[in-house]
């Protein structure tokens, strides 16, 4: 086994953990915290491809954005440090149901499915054509996506704020 299969076995071994942990964790803050690094270790794989653009964006948007907003609404709707309450058994065969059936479908997709030789080098990107795709207003453009985004994380960061406001009580 080569050592470029072994570091991608360990990145992926580090998401899968990180996310089991995510979900399984019955303290909400260490939910969001388990999902930070399991963020992290996808940038890690866009590092290992030598797609440090795309890497350096997922950190910056999601582990420092997203992630952030999350903890700070955990941080003022929920008690941070108490145990959530226990699932449901129905709720857990299902989920466990709607698991096995996932990893099945994706298991017969990569086994029907024939993939080509990849080179050395697949990606040919540099930023400076990133950038033109994601301003551009034409038909293969992103602008409109990335405006809803935006307008999107500002109104949960305003609705965060609200509900951090208190009333005063007479």
């Amino acid at each position: 086994m080569s050592a470029s299969a072994i570091i991608f076995y360990l990145i992926a071994a580090f998401i899968l953990t990180m996310g089991i942990l995510s979900v399984t964790s019955r303290k909400i803050f260490r939910s969001a915290i388990w999902l930070l690094f399991s963020l992290v270790g996808i940038a890690a794989f866009y590092f290992w491809m030598d797609l440090t653009f795309i890497a350096a964006v997922q950190i910056i948007i999601y582990v420092g954005g997203i992630v952030v907003l999350i903890i700070f609404s955990i941080f003022l709707t929920q008690k941070a440090g108490e145990q959530m309450p226990k699932p449901l058994r129905s709720r857990t065969l299902f989920s466990l149901l709607a698991v096995f059936f996932g990893f099945a479908l994706t298991f017969l997709l990569i086994y029907k499915n024939t993939f080509p030789e990849i080179s050395s080098h697949p990606f040919q990107l540099n930023v400076s054509d990133i950038g033109t795709q994601m301003l551009s207003t034409t038909e293969h453009g992103y602008v409109l996506p990335f405006e809803v985004v935006s307008m999107l994380l500002l109104a949960a960061l305003i609705g965060c704020i609200v509900i951090a406001i208190k009333k005063e009580s007479k």
